[in-house]
This record gives C-alpha cells, sequence and structure tokens, in this order.
C-alpha cells in the first residue's frame, strides 16, 4: 500500500480540531518538520521506573490458590478470574486489584507506562503493548484502556512514540520493542509470561499493529482499531487480529478497512466490526462497546480461556450498538494455524542435530546439540527476516543470541520472536551460521560431539563443529 498525502491530512485534520489552537499551531510546525526529514532518530538510554498506588479490589490468596489449581486440573493453566458473564465483560472493573509504573524514555520507544495485576498467586499474565493514532499521546487517548484490561488480568504497557509524526512501520517497531522491554527489563518482567503477547494499536497505531504482526508472528493475538496502513496489507498476518472500525468513520473508512481487511489470508483467525455510530476517534474514550468485544478476544487468544469465546461465536453475545459483525467463528484457543514446519539444521562435525532441550518452551533454554529425531524441537525454518524459528511445544520461538550478546561464548537460547538483530542469522553458503548482529559463528562448544553439548557463538575459525546443514 502507498502512502496517501490525502489521508495523511485528514487524520491530521482530525487531531487539530480535537486539540485546540495550542495543538493547531505544534501541528503546523510538525508537518513542516515531517516534509523535511528522512531520518528519524531512536533515543535509546537507561529506564528507571516510578510506581503508582494500586486500585481496584481483588480476591484472597486462598481463593485464588484455589482457582489456580481448578484451572490447571481443567487443563486450562492460564484461565483467569471467575466465569464471566454478559454484565461482567462489560465492566469497567475486572476481578483483579491493579498498579502502576511509569516508564521514562528509552529502549526504543518513548516511554509511556506500565498496569499489571497485583496478585502475585496465579503465576505470570499475559501482556499487551498499546500505541496511540498519528500525531496523538497515548497518555491523552488509550491511557484509560490501561487499568481497565489490568484488572481483568492482562498486564499493560501504553507508549509514546519516538516522534509523533511517526508512521505505521516505526510504531509496529516501537510496539515490539516494548514488549521486549516489559519482558526482559522492566520491573514487572517476573509477573509477564513471555510467550502470550498481544499488541493493540489505534489509527497510524492500528498500521503499526499490523506490521507487528508480520514481522513477530509469535504473538497470540492482535487488536486494530480503526487502522491505518499505507505501508503494508495483512496479507502474511498469521497472528489472531480483530479489526474495529467506526459506521460513521471519514478518516478510516468503512470501505478502506473492508478492503484492508480482505487482504487477511482466509487462514487467519480474525474478525471485522463496526461500532454503529462511532466515528474516527471513538476508541479514545472509555466505552462498554469496545472492550465487551476486545476482551474476550485477549481472554480467548492471549490465555487460551475457553470460557470467552461464547461472547464471539456463533454470533456477538450482546450485539447492542454493533452494525456489522464479520467472524470466522469457531474461534479456537491457541490458534489453528501451525507454523512452517522447519527441516533439520545438523551439526556437520558431530551428526547430530540442534536441539530445544525436552522440547522446552521456557524463554531463555540454551539450545544444545542431539541426536536427530525429526521432532518439532528439532525443526527450524529460516525467515524472510533472517529469524531461525522453531515450532517448539506449540510455542513458536526464535534462535536468539542471550543478552544481545557480541562476545565469544554468549549463549544461543530460544526467546519469543521479536524482530531484533541478535535473532537474524546468515545461513551461508560455506556451511556456516552466523548472527547478523555478532557477526560470531553458531559454535558447538568444545567441539564437542556428545548429545546434550551446548550451543554458543564463536569466532569463525572453519572448524567442523561451526559447519551446518539445514534440511
Amino acid at each position: 500500500m502507498r502512502r496517501s498525502s490525502s489521508s495523511i491530512q485528514t487524520i491530521e485534520a482530525v487531531e487539530r480540531h480535537r486539540a485546540g489552537p495550542e495543538r493547531r499551531r505544534r501541528m503546523g510546525f510538525i508537518r513542516a518538520a515531517v516534509a523535511a526529514a528522512t531520518v528519524i532518530t531512536v533515543l535509546f538510554s537507561m529506564v528507571s521506573v516510578s510506581s503508582a498506588s494500586a486500585s481496584a479490589s481483588g480476591s484472597g490468596s486462598g481463593s485464588a490458590a484455589r482457582q489456580r489449581a481448578a484451572a490447571v486440573a481443567a487443563g486450562n493453566p492460564y484461565q483467569r478470574g471467575p466465569d464471566p458473564t454478559l454484565s461482567s465483560v462489560a465492566s469497567s472493573t475486572g476481578p483483579f486489584a491493579t498498579a502502576q509504573v511509569s516508564v521514562p524514555p528509552g529502549n526504543g520507544f518513548n516511554g509511556g507506562m506500565i498496569y499489571y495485576p497485583t496478585d502475585t498467586s496465579l503465576g505470570t499474565w499475559g501482556a499487551v503493548a498499546i500505541v496511540p493514532g498519528y500525531t496523538a499521546l497515548f497518555a491523552n487517548e488509550e491511557a484509560w484502556m490501561g487499568p481497565w484490561l489490568a484488572s481483568f488480568g492482562f498486564v499493560v504497557i501504553g507508549i509514546e512514540t519516538n516522534s509523533r509524526t511517526d508512521f505505521d512501520t516505526q510504531r509496529g517497531t516501537e510496539l515490539l520493542a516494548a514488549l521486549n522491554y516489559l519482558t526482559t527489563q522492566s520491573p514487572v518482567r517476573d509477573r509477564v509470561d513471555p510467550t502470550r503477547l498481544g499488541v493493540i494499536g489505534h489509527s497510524m497505531g492500528g498500521g503499526g499493529v499490523v506490521y507487528a504482526t508480520e514481522h513477530q508472528p509469535s504473538l497470540k493475538g492482535a487488536v486494530a482499531l480503526a487502522p491505518y496502513s499505507p505501508s503494508q496489507s495483512m496479507a502474511t498476518d498469521t497472528v489472531p487480529t480483530m479489526v474495529m472500525g467506526g459506521q460513521n468513520d471519514t478518516v478510516v473508512t468503512p470501505s478502506y478497512l473492508a478492503g484492508l481487511y480482505a487482504t487477511l489470508p482466509a487462514s487467519t483467525q480474525s474478525d471485522f466490526i463496526q461500532i454503529a455510530g462511532a466515528d474516527h476517534v471513538y476508541y479514545t474514550h472509555p466505552n462498554p462497546v469496545e472492550m465487551r468485544i476486545l476482551i474476550p478476544w485477549l481472554k480467548t487468544f492471549l490465555d487460551n480461556d475457553t470460557r470467552y469465546p461464547q461472547f464471539l461465536c456463533p454470533a456477538l453475545a450482546d450485539p447492542t450498538g454493533v452494525s456489522m459483525y464479520q467472524s470466522k467463528c469457531p474461534y479456537v484457543p491457541g490458534g489453528t494455524t501451525p507454523p512452517p514446519a522447519g527441516a533439520e539444521l545438523r551439526a556437520v562435525g558431530a551428526g547430530k542435530c540442534l536441539d530445544v532441550p525436552g522440547s522446552s518452551t521456557t524463554a531463555g533454554t540454551q539450545l544444545q546439540i542431539r541426536s536427530c529425531t525429526a521432532g518439532a524441537n528439532q525443526l527450524f525454518t529460516h525467515t524472510a527476516s533472517g529469524q531461525l524459528s522453531v515450532y517448539s511445544g506449540s510455542t513458536q520461538l526464535c534462535l536468539d543470541a542471550n543478552g544481545q550478546g557480541t562476545t565469544n561464548g554468549t549463549k544461543v537460547i530460544t526467546w519469543p520472536c521479536n524482530g531484533q538483530a541478535n535473532q537474524r542469522w546468515n545461513v551461508n553458503s560455506n556451511g556456516t551460521v552466523t548472527g547478523v548482529q555478532s557477526g560470531l559463528c553458531l559454535d558447538v562448544s568444545g567441539a564437542s560431539t556428545a548429545d546434550g553439548a551446548l550451543v554458543q557463538l564463536w569466532t569463525c575459525n572453519g572448524q567442523t563443529n561451526q559447519q551446518w546443514a539445514l534440511g
């Protein structure tokens, strides 16, 4: 898709109208700056956080522990909260108490706020990142969603963009950077399950959602609110994606959204909702119509919670305020479209295969070599973006240079795919596999040929323990 200057101008006009004279003067400056700019600088700095007080009400640790035990016994370990009802999913306050911490600029995005459930008895939580629309601020337009979603059992990071005029691809990159920060560096990282992540965005931020799903297919769910996606279609999106638009949106029109939604693969679990009477800025203020549809979507796909598809299938349980609903029912928690099967990556010197120990789905597991079995934990796919992904235990993960290391001995681990340079690899014609970021070779430590020998990065030296064959 090409960027339409008329569409950008329309979006800017909406921003000016709702912002007042001071914003109009700033918008004039921004537009002049955008016309001259060709490079956007992303600022990286140290991040510190300040916590805010907890809100809402939660259940006692005893009942929570019993609830978790019951969920595990029922084969639904991510189930959180009491059985949902029509009124509960539309409520602005879920069953969990929440707290929040602020995030200053750095780490690939311009800071923001994290909202999270305070309950520590239920294990880790699924998480979502939210990005605002063109020229908008999360603090002004989407901050209301943070405590609302957190009270239903999600960790939420709402971000500001590096430039308020960032396009869809930059906003998508910032969403993925925020999730990486949330799961690896944030003060609540131990509360987040890095294998259960999603993204939400509005307008140009919705276009960022499209970018994020196509560059991090391990995401479990996505919600694009009136998405404007000038840089790409949805043709390679395999992430369960909800597209929501407004019946009276004259900026991102119903016909534009219908065309964008039509580019989604038929096999991708998705739905298309139109809110009756809604305009382009409908999503920037609290409303139960949006949330009573959005929450079941996230619960279904991030939490694999089988109690929530009933609100989406075979039709919306409560269609009030919805003028159109296109579904692909039934929705299956965890998704139905598997990642590519891949092929064995054989260590030539040892005659063994690269292997995820024990088919582990734990992020941070160091790779090893082991006798080839053709199991899913030994089948790797070299993607178009250079990632080596493995479908292991129903969770797609990527080979990752631990801690973005670039020195000899850096562990090669599995981690949720995030598109960063430490997860991109060159499979070379000379038999080596080299890290794009480090230039180092994939290496069997100590030139061992034994089962369980660990895999690391090392300076390329031409030895057989650095020779690999994919397929």
